[in-house]
């Protein structure tokens, strides 16, 4: 079965983590993957719009490519609360001593 070009171009994206859109062209049509622009634009419309890539204008003619990174808030109220059920769960047993 044959991984989507759509993969490849997020693998690239993600190994180097931030790109111009030039170099990523060069770096598909180096490995074998020739693209028309179009394709190459709609391809990175689709990896933005599932949230997995982010694309800006550095200039006219040049974009910076680089991936989101999910960074997962601790939130510490919750953190607390899960503390204290666990700790009223395994106080609910009895002959439980700590």
């Amino acid at each position: 079965m044959a991984i989507p070009i759509r993969n490849t171009v997020f693998e690239k994206i993600k190994e180097v983590g931030s790109l111009t859109d030039s170099e990523l062209f060069k770096s598909l049509a180096k490995d074998g993957f020739i693209l028309s622009e179009d394709k190459f634009n709609k391809l990175l419309l689709d990896l933005e719009i599932m949230g997995l890539i982010n694309v800006t204008w550095f200039t006219k003619d040049k974009r910076r490519i680089e991936v989101i990174t999910i960074q997962e808030e601790i939130d510490e109220v919750e953190e607390q609360n899960k503390e204290v059920m666990e700790k009223d769960y395994e106080a609910s047993f009895p002959g439980f001593e700590k």
